[in-house]
């Protein structure tokens, strides 16, 4: 049907955006399938959308731990990685040994940070 008149665009849903927070925690998952053997990284209980609402309805101290926690844990993360990322710059292939280190920290991590949402 021909309209005249100017029509508004139909509006798709956004998806739905996480807290800062919680999308850090997704990267960190993606970090772990990069340097984990069988790119499978943490078998997690919680996806996004539990994390987020378990962040919306923490209180200040739960949110300040897993924000602090987190952070710290992006920043082995990037150590790692930024390691590794020299190794193979140089031409030498990555130790096995320490891609199992990084991916036994980040899985440990993974899980204590999920931790702090789950306790009751």
């Amino acid at each position: 049907m021909l309209h005249l008149s100017p029509q508004a665009p139909e509006s798709k849903p956004s998806p739905r955006l996480h807290p800062e927070p919680v999308t850090r925690l997704a990267s960190l998952r993606n970090a772990l399938r990069m340097v984990d053997d069988f790119g499978g990284g943490p078998a997690s209980d919680l996806d996004d959308d539990e994390l987020s609402a378990r962040w919306e309805s923490a209180d200040e101290v739960a949110r300040r731990c897993f924000d602090r926690r987190s952070a710290e844990l992006v920043g082995t993360a990037a150590a790692g990685l930024d390691a590794v990322t020299f190794q193979r710059d140089l031409g030498a292939d990555a130790s096995v040994a320490a891609l199992r280190v990084i991916a036994d920290e980040l899985r440990s991590g993974l899980r204590d940070l999920e931790r702090i949402f789950t306790r009751p």
